[in-house]
């Protein structure tokens, strides 16, 4: 009789913890399919972002139209205004995370996300850098910030010229980093040859290995990422690149398929033209194509042993290039 009530309670015990394993299985299974860990990430960055004394913000242009900026909680009057405007590797939180503290330091800092990008976003079916640039114009008009120079990456350099292009009367100073602005049709088709994928299935990856090789593509050093499991970047692809992912390969057709502009406008503004020497996006010759586009009020520095992705690969030294360049400091 004792042996057969030890064996039952033994039964219970197993079949109770094997139903708890078996739970416990499950919701891991389905924190892989959601993306759980990111947004807690997510979360983390956006908290960062307030410890740098920067709040979030939504501006609602019209019915169409929102856009949302991380801005400056205290402006004081003493320091520049900063706008930075990212690329398409993620919103701001992830492509600014090694910069923003430093420079909120030393700037009034307005960080917006790009339409379709993070939370901002448009029913307008227009997908150009110009319709970009009066977007986020407007929306600094709104907030009260009438004088700013920008800082750009990549794609927001895009934005950020077309910026200073439409408003001279605003844009003080611009800082772009690796943007192919200034490229021949030869040159473009070229360089679309050499990466041999479609700019779009590269920039909005669907797969974890599109991700793994956009962050190869961007970066010289070697990526950790080749090491982070697919699962994870799985998450990553859900919350950044899902949402209106429509609306994005728009973006990147829209600047592949136009014709490139032998009339681009030479900025009036002081510009700071940065590029990594080894970067596969942009080859640097389009950086000495920029700088004699724009002629004596340009500036070219060149960052030693970093790819497109300077931001990420040297925040330190981005950083002292922009402090110089705008408030003459280091």
């Amino acid at each position: 009789m004792e042996s057969k009530n030890l064996w039952q309670l033994i039964s219970f015990y197993l079949s109770t913890t094997l139903a708890l394993l078996r739970h416990l299985v499950l919701h891991i299974l389905t924190l892989n399919q959601s993306p759980f860990i990111i947004k807690f990430m997510d979360l983390i960055l956006s908290v960062y972002f307030r410890l740098c004394d920067l709040s979030p913000c939504a501006v609602d242009l019209d019915d169409q139209t929102t856009i949302h900026f991380w801005v400056t909680n205290h402006r004081r009057f003493d320091r520049p205004s900063l706008v930075m405007i990212h690329g398409y590797g993620g919103n701001p939180l992830w492509q600014f995370v090694y910069q923003v503290g430093p420079l909120s330091r030393r700037f009034n800092l307005y960080i917006p996300d790009l339409l379709f990008f993070g939370k901002s976003h448009s029913k307008s079916p227009f997908r150009s850098e110009f319709f970009q640039a009066k977007c986020l114009s407007d929306g600094l008009k709104r907030i009260g910030v009438d004088r700013y120079s920008v800082y750009a990456i990549s794609y927001g350099g895009f934005v950020a010229y077309r910026m200073a292009e439409i408003r001279p009367d605003a844009v003080e100073k611009v800082a772009i980093v690796s943007s192919g602005l200034s490229y021949t049709d030869e040159q473009r088709d070229q360089q679309l040859r050499t990466i041999g994928w479609h700019p779009s299935e590269i920039l909005v990856p669907k797969k974890p290995d599109d991700l793994r090789l956009l962050v190869n593509l961007s970066t010289f050093k070697q990526s950790t990422l080749n090491w982070v499991p697919d699962f994870l970047l799985r998450q990553f692809i859900t919350l950044m690149y899902d949402h209106c992912r429509k609306e994005k390969i728009e973006l990147a057709d829209y600047l592949v398929q136009k014709k490139a502009d032998p009339n681009l406008h030479v900025l009036t503004q002081e510009t700071l033209i940065i590029w990594g020497d080894q970067d596969k996006v942009f080859p640097l010759e389009l950086a000495y194509n920029l700088q004699r586009h724009l002629g004596k009020n340009s500036r070219l520095e060149i960052i030693k042993n970093v790819g497109h992705a300077a931001n990420l690969e040297s925040p330190d030294e981005l950083n002292k290039l922009i402090f110089s360049f705008v408030i003459g400091c280091s």
